[in-house]
C-alpha cells in the first residue's frame, strides 16, 4: 500500500497497472530478495510476454530468410516482416511503408543519415544545429561528419530548468545552416521539446530536421506528417520491444535522393563485376539479413502499446511524474535537474554529499533499479556542473508504490550517509 504522508495526495490510478505488470514476466521475480522496482525504462524498457512470445514464435514456427525464398516458410516470414513495417508506418503516421527503414537502433539511423544524406549535402563551412541536451548518439555521428567535411556544429543552450533557449535557436540560422538534429524528449532531463515549432522555424529557413524520437514514442503519440519531420528515428528496445532493431523514417523524396549506406545482399537490383544497380527504397538501405525475429517482435510491441488508450497511459505516467516530483521535493538535500514545464516521466536528481553511484548501489540492495551516471549525455552534466545524476524513469508498468519505495530507499541512503 502507499505510504504517502498526509500532506501529499496520492493520485488516482489512470490504468490497471496490476494487469499490465502481469504481462511482464521479469517483474514477478525478486531483486536482492525484494520486490523488483524497475525505474530505468529510459535506458531500456522491460518486455511484455506478448513481445517475448512473438519473437519465440518466429524461431519455433515461421523462421526463414526473407525476400529470397519461394517456399512457404520464407513467404510467411517475409509477410510477417513486411507487416511489421506497415505497423511502424501507421504507428508514427508516415505516408508510405517506403518511408520506413529498419536499422539496428536509433544510433545506426543517425549514422546512416550522416553518412548518406550528410556526406552528399554538407560541405566545409556548412552548419548543423544541435541542442545542449542531446544524447551522445545525436552528437558523435555529426562530429565524425565534421571531421570528414569540415562542417560547423552550432549548439543551442538550455535554461536552468532544462528548456531550449528559444531566442538562441531562432537566431542560429544562417545561409550555411543545412540541418537541425534535435531530441524530441531529453533522456537525461525529461524535457519535451516544442518539436513542431522547431521544425516550422527550420523549414522557414529551408533547413531539414532530424528528430531523435527514442524517448518520445514510448510516452506519447507521434505523427511525423503533422510534425513535418524530414527524418525521425527511434529504437524498439525503449518501446517495450527487443534490442537490435530500430526504425528510420524519412520523407520518400529524401530517401530516394540518398546513396546507399552499406553494400551487400537485399539492397541491390543487379550486380556484375562492372557495376551494381541499387534497389528502390527502403530496401536500398537494408543490406544483408536483418533482425527478422526482432523486427516482427517490434510489430508485436506496437500492437501491445496500441491495445491501450494512449491518452490514459500518458495521463498515468504524468501522474507518476507529478507524484514523484512532489515527494522528492518534500525531502531535504535533494536537487532535481530538469524542471521544464513540459516533461516526460523522467526525474534526474542528486543527493547532497552522496555520489550517484553510491545512491544506485544502495537502492539496488532494496530491489530498486535506477540509472546512475551521465546517461550518455555528458554535455548535460557539464551544463549543470555535476559529474553524474541518479535517474528514475517510469514506464507503463510502474505504480505509486514504486515511487514510495524509491522515497524509502532515498531515506535509507541519507541515513547511511548522515
Amino acid at each position: 500500500m502507499s505510504t504517502a504522508p498526509e500532506s501529499l495526495s496520492l493520485p488516482k490510478a489512470q490504468i490497471d497497472v496490476a494487469r499490465i505488470r502481469a504481462d511482464f514476466p521479469i517483474l514477478s521475480l525478486p531483486s536482492n530478495g525484494k520486490r523488483l522496482v524497475f525505474l530505468d525504462t529510459a535506458a531500456s524498457a522491460q518486455k511484455p510476454r506478448q513481445v517475448i512470445d512473438a519473437e519465440r514464435h518466429v524461431y519455433e514456427a515461421e523462421y526463414a530468410n526473407i525476400h529470397r525464398g519461394v517456399y512457404d516458410l520464407s513467404q510467411r516470414a517475409t509477410a510477417a516482416y513486411d507487416k511489421a513495417r506497415t505497423k511502424v508506418r501507421k504507428f508514427i503516421n508516415a505516408a508510405s511503408d517506403r518511408e520506413i527503414v529498419f536499422v539496428r537502433n536509433a544510433t545506426e539511423a543517425v549514422n546512416l543519415v550522416a553518412q548518406t544524406w550528410g556526406r552528399q549535402n554538407i560541405k566545409e563551412g556548412d552548419q548543423i544545429i544541435l541542442s545542449e541536451m542531446e544524447h551522445h548518439a545525436n552528437i558523435v555521428p555529426w562530429q565524425m561528419l565534421r571531421e570528414q567535411t569540415g562542417l560547423e556544429l552550432v549548439v543551442i543552450p538550455i535554461t536552468d530548468s532544462g528548456e531550449l533557449v528559444w531566442e538562441a535557436y531562432e537566431k542560429a540560422f544562417t545561409s550555411r545552416t543545412k540541418l537541425v538534429a534535435m531530441t524530441h524528449v531529453s533522456n537525461a532531463l525529461g524535457t519535451i521539446t516544442p518539436m513542431a515549432e522547431i521544425i516550422r522555424v527550420a523549414h522557414e529557413h529551408g533547413v531539414k530536421v532530424l528528430v531523435d524520437g527514442c524517448q518520445a514514442v514510448p510516452h506519447m503519440p507521434v505523427d511525423v506528417q503533422a510534425l513535418d519531420a524530414d527524418f525521425y528515428v527511434f529504437s524498439a528496445h525503449k518501446l517495450y520491444g527487443p534490442t537490435g532493431v530500430g526504425a528510420l523514417y524519412a520523407k520518400a523524396a529524401i530517401l530516394e535522393s540518398m546513396p546507399p549506406y552499406q553494400g551487400g545482399g537485399d539492397m541491390i537490383a543487379t550486380v556484375t563485376f562492372a557495376r551494381t544497380t541499387y534497389a528502390d527504397i527502403p530496401a536500398r538501405f537494408e543490406a544483408g539479413t536483418p533482425n527478422i525475429a526482432g523486427t516482427i517482435a517490434l510489430g508485436a510491441a506496437i500492437d501491445y502499446i496500441e491495445s491501450f488508450d494512449r491518452q490514459a497511459l500518458l495521463a498515468h505516467e504524468h501522474a507518476l511524474l507529478e507524484y514523484a516530483t512532489e515527494r522528492l521535493q518534500a525531502l531535504n538535500a535533494i536537487t532535481i535537474y530538469g524542471t521544464a514545464r513540459e516533461k516526460a516521466a523522467v526525474i534526474s536528481f542528486a543527493i547532497d554529499g552522496v555520489h550517484p553511484h553510491d545512491v544506485g548501489t544502495i537502492l539496488d540492495f532494496e530491489g530498486i533499479a535506477v540509472r546512475a551516471g551521465h546517461h550518455c549525455a555528458q554535455p548535460v552534466m557539464d551544463r549543470f556542473g555535476v559529474p553524474a545524476t541518479t535517474r528514475a524513469s517510469f514506464g507503463i508498468y510502474n505504480d505509486f508504490d514504486d515511487v514510495d519505495a524509491l522515497i524509502r530507499g532515498i531515506a535509507k541512503v541519507q541515513e547511511i550517509f548522515a
